[in-house]
């Protein structure tokens, strides 16, 4: 699996709704599953970004369809960033002359 950090923030219909927020981050849980994906933390944040996941899925084009699912929503707009863990940092930085 291929680790995703998830950065998010409200819109202003978020926002309007925020109490419903909760529920919403919930489904989008489901949705992800459903993908073959998974969230493996949530925090709320602050600073530049309202919430930010750290989120598992088997492939980019899963996460760009999570990503897009989100955005139909109209809650939230987000920012990914593909993540590599330490192992493969050191490998990518051993392979350079």
């Amino acid at each position: 699996m291929t680790t995703y950090i998830i950065m998010l923030n409200w819109t202003e219909q978020g926002v309007k709704n925020l109490r419903e927020s909760p529920k919403r981050l919930d489904a989008a849980k489901k949705a992800l599953e459903a993908m073959g994906g998974s969230f493996r933390d949530f925090y709320l944040t602050m600073g530049d970004c309202d919430m930010v996941a750290v989120c598992e899925a088997p492939d980019d084009a899963v996460m760009a369809r999570f990503g897009l699912t989100l955005a139909m929503g109209g809650n939230v707009r987000s920012r990914t960033m593909k993540a590599f863990p330490e192992k493969a940092y050191r490998e990518l930085i051993g392979t350079l002359s």
